[in-house]
């Protein structure tokens, strides 16, 4: 049986999360709809990062733990980027519009 998850995992899960959701959170209830954070296994990853960018990524999404914070991050990493998407369905339609005046 998988472990649940606590702290921000544990909150964004919740089905039925507030708009004003942090992005790490919003990251995480999108993969967690996807699937992405079901399942009986967990892949151990081990790697080293600058403390100095870890502190960084903690203040800014408000997790504390390290391990929530590298599954958020996978979180948003595995989610299709919808700025990416706009652009890519806009390429080229966009053209022979007039200019926007400041």
């Amino acid at each position: 049986m998988a472990a649940r998850p606590t702290g921000e995992l544990a909150r964004a899960e919740r089905p039925n999360a507030p708009r004003g959701m942090t992005p790490a959170a919003a990251a995480l209830d999108q993969a967690r709809q996807a699937g992405l954070l079901d399942g009986d296994r967990a892949e151990h990853l081990s790697f080293r990062a600058p403390s100095a960018l870890v502190e960084a990524a903690k203040r800014e999404t408000g997790i504390n733990s390290t391990t929530e914070l590298g599954i958020a991050a996978l979180a948003a990493l595995a989610q299709p980027d919808p700025v990416a998407a706009f652009l890519r369905r806009a390429r080229g339609k966009l053209a022979g519009l007039p200019p926007i005046e400041p």
